[in-house]
């Protein structure tokens, strides 16, 4: 039998978009036909978003993205001001980025292995890339440290984030952490549905042991302190990597906003890179056109894309970056509008 070693060997590397102009690339795509000129107008329109000097930016966040090696791009997104508002699931900013802010890695793997094997080893598998459940259980921990040191209250998942940042940058051993990048840009991060993964077990551990008094978080809470932000950025463009909760959970502050009273305009600008299918009328295929019946998105400036993410969204960031227009825009610092709450 082979050992957690002989499996645990080669990292997953990180793109970094800001070595590669892609700019001549994409833009060739504009006369091509099928998802290369579909992925150009994406590109186009992200462009605009960041061009727009009204326009309040949101990433949606969906699959094992970080774990794929795409946790720079959006990184590099945060540092240069090309993002103002995150929306993720709870793997991605907690299992993947948080586990690698405390020195983890994720580990190139293969989809042609014995998985019974891997279980005995206490390895996870994801498709083709390997993560060490015992680092991923120190992770859960971490999580149910945190709260233990907090005031025994319910807490929106961007505040209780908040302090996954300050965590991080008193001990991260890997500061290169979308966490820790977003605490230090002031962009608040969402997970609508955050007990739903490492950070799940962590509050388990917590609630278990503190059966009177504990910390919580309130989804509802989320919700809100989302749908503020709409009110206030009021025209938003939404840059959506895959589907699932994170799609749903923002277009939906369009319509918050307007059982509110709140006068808001749809989402002006939005694009989606998915392999969703919307003929079965599952949520992370159904098309942008469709979101504007619902009253969401503008249908203006809008395109979706068919492709795999770790192919589509390096192009995309990678050509708005090198494009540089986010270097005169404008900063949101949205995290700032809840600092009385968090402090």
């Amino acid at each position: 039998m082979r050992t957690k070693k002989d499996y645990l060997k080669s990292t997953i590397e990180h793109i970094d978009i800001k070595k590669y102009n892609v700019v001549p690339l994409v833009e060739a795509f504009k006369n091509m036909a099928f998802q290369a000129r579909n992925l150009y107008k994406a590109a186009d329109i992200y462009d605009r978003m960041i061009q727009d000097e009204k326009c309040s930016i949101i990433l949606c966040l969906a699959g094992s993205l970080f774990s794929a090696g795409l946790k720079n791009v959006v990184i590099d997104l945060i540092r240069h001001n090309m993002v103002d508002v995150i929306v993720s699931t709870g793997a991605i900013i907690v299992d993947q980025d948080f586990f690698e802010g405390l020195g983890f890695k994720h580990y190139i793997g293969t989809p042609f292995v014995d998985d019974n094997e891997l279980r005995e080893l206490h390895i996870d598998r994801i498709y083709d890339t390997y993560i060490d459940e015992d680092e991923l259980r120190i992770c859960d921990m971490t999580i149910a440290e945190i709260c233990n040191t907090l005031e025994k209250r319910p807490y929106s998942s961007r505040e209780f984030i908040w302090y996954m940042g300050k965590y991080l940058m008193e001990n991260a051993k890997n500061r290169e952490s979308v966490v820790l990048a977003a605490y230090e840009n002031n962009v608040p991060i969402f997970v609508p549905a955050f007990s739903d993964c490492s950070a799940g077990f962590g509050l388990v551990h917590h609630q278990w042991n503190n059966s009177e008094e504990y910390v919580s978080i309130d989804s509802a809470r989320d919700f809100l302190e989302l749908t503020k932000i709409k009110i206030e950025a009021v025209e938003t463009g939404i840059f959506m990597i895959g589907g699932g909760v994170p799609k749903n959970f923002t277009q939906d502050v369009v319509v918050a906003a307007d059982v509110l009273e709140k006068d808001v305009p749809m989402h002006k600008y939005a694009i989606q890179i998915t392999v969703a299918d919307e003929r079965d009328g599952a949520l992370s295929g159904s098309t942008l056109k469709e979101a504007s019946s619902w009253g969401k998105v503008d249908t203006a400036f809008e395109q979706m894309v068919y492709s795999e993410a770790t192919i589509a969204m390096p192009l995309i960031a990678g050509y708005a970056y090198h494009k540089s227009n986010w270097k005169t825009r404008k900063k949101r610092e949205f995290s700032k509008m809840f600092e009385k709450v968090t402090i």
